[in-house]
């Protein structure tokens, strides 16, 4: 092996947009904001057979933590060449989605999202998350209650990806970079599932025995084991697996050609101190 074949096997990626402290503080609370939206129906304290109405208040909080996520990272380095770049892989991740539409669980934003998450780093993957998700809604007319839901899942797919070990390189961060998205895929059908599940009333499943639906006052760990066989009984071996697959597939095929792509946008639209 060559000097400079050593030299390349042992370079580690670096990220493009490190995170500061403020940045990675207002990231942990908007990612707090984002779980107490997507479990607090199990924390209520209900009396049975109370009706559990959607968190409106938590639906207008959520926009108004993406705007200070965006406020501190223009303070952290985010400046127009960036917010081009990330313009450009929101539109592109947008069109995509509407391509896939999500038939069979064939995804075509999540592989874009955690490549870009690992390149530019935690923060702007989880910009990415959300403005891939909310001009695709535009595009397909999608906006509903479901949609900041499906935003911040998607922010952390995108901050996941830039938190993983940068030492790893080559093909093993390909293969790194595919299972998890694997994970992260199955991970967010169950989060969207959380979503509506409480609120959807009479659930029956073919060929299991009682109802799966959310019971208010019940203990958390009950509604947890109604919550995870209906999510594994109704759409893990399915649009799961199908979103799963497809992401893997697709990390593994275009992943070298798009993150040396990705990278060398980097290096031209962040200009790091001498």
């Amino acid at each position: 092996m060559s000097i400079l074949e050593r030299t390349r096997s042992t370079t580690q990626p670096e990220v493009a947009l490190p995170i500061g402290p403020r940045t990675a503080a207002v990231l942990v609370l908007a990612s707090a904001v984002g779980l107490m939206m997507l479990c607090w129906p199990l924390l209520l304290v209900a009396q049975p057979g109370d009706r559990v109405e959607p968190p409106f208040m938590f639906l207008a909080l959520l926009p108004l933590v993406m705007v200070v996520v965006l406020a501190e990272m223009g303070e952290g380095g985010m400046d127009s060449r960036v917010l081009a770049v990330l313009g450009v892989l929101s539109a592109i991740n947008a069109v995509m989605r509407g391509l896939g539409a999500g038939t069979a669980g064939i995804e075509l934003v999540f592989f874009l999202l955690v490549l870009g998450g690992r390149v530019f780093g935690a923060g702007f993957g989880f910009v990415l998350g959300c403005t891939s998700l909310f001009a695709s809604a535009l595009l397909t007319a999608g906006v509903g209650p479901w949609l900041p839901f499906q935003m911040i899942c998607a922010a952390w797919v995108g901050m996941g990806a830039g938190l993983l070990p940068r030492r790893v390189s080559g093909r093993a961060e390909i293969g790194m970079l595919g299972a998890y998205a694997v994970v992260a895929s199955y991970l967010y059908g169950m989060l969207m599932n959380l979503s509506f599940w409480p609120f959807t009333l009479g659930i029956v499943v073919p060929g299991h025995e009682g109802a799966l639906a959310y019971v208010a006052g019940a203990p958390v760990l009950e509604n947890a084991h109604r919550f995870l066989i209906y999510t594994l009984l109704t759409s893990t071996g399915g649009w799961d697996t199908g979103r799963a697959i497809t992401t893997g597939i697709a990390i593994a095929v275009l992943g070298p050609a798009i993150l040396t792509t990705l990278r060398r946008a980097a290096r031209r639209a962040v200009v790091r101190p001498g």
